[in-house]
């Protein structure tokens, strides 16, 4: 005999309320709502690197860090101690950029050693469906972190010689401007 009487807490939520327990299951600690639980977002956080299918650990990180190492450094330009010096802005927002990534990739080599110690147990052990932890070895979470390392490097150097190179780009991007203005008048003119 089965026992068809709902949850405690099933009173709690009508059918008519935007948000509801994720899963139907309140003991998740979590709430479906309009904005987790839609399609649009659903499909933006699969497509992000961490989660995207087919990915090696490396190209992962390498992903990431490109992008966290190019926005790493404006901050420190824009509002750092040395925001009216001509060029101490940019080396200082390039140098604030390797620091902050040296210590996030030590900051994951010391989760991994801690995590992966013997067999672990609940979402990160090797046999665990949880999709949303593509990870389940410490190797994994190495190459992820020299991905990252590498990746972020590349972003912030990039975004160095971007800035101290923009008065030049500029200038050449309004000559290309220019000259095709010139063109188009020339021929319509």
């Amino acid at each position: 005999m089965t026992d068809t009487s709902q949850p405690a807490w099933a009173d709690a939520y009508s059918q008519e309320d935007f948000i509801q327990p994720y899963q139907g299951n309140p003991w998740l600690g979590n709430l479906a709502t309009p904005i987790n639980s839609s399609g649009w977002v659903k499909a933006y956080i699969n497509n992000l690197p961490a989660y995207r299918p087919g990915l090696t650990p490396f190209l992962r990180g390498l992903e990431i860090g490109m992008a966290h190492g190019y926005f790493l450094v404006g901050p420190e330009v824009v509002v750092g101690p040395l925001r009216e010096t001509a060029h101490g802005a940019n080396l200082s927002g390039l140098i604030t950029a390797v620091y902050i990534t040296v210590s996030a990739c030590l900051g994951i080599s010391i989760f991994a050693l801690a995590t992966f110690q013997g067999a672990p147990r609940g979402a990160y052990n090797l046999h665990s469906q949880d999709r949303l932890r593509p990870l389940r070895q410490k190797e994994d979470w190495f190459q992820l972190c020299g991905g990252i390392l590498l990746g972020s490097m590349g972003g912030a150097i990039f975004a160095y010689v971007l800035l101290e190179n923009f008065s030049d780009i500029d200038a050449s991007l309004r000559g290309a401007v220019n000259v095709s203005q010139a063109i188009v008048n020339g021929i319509l003119g």
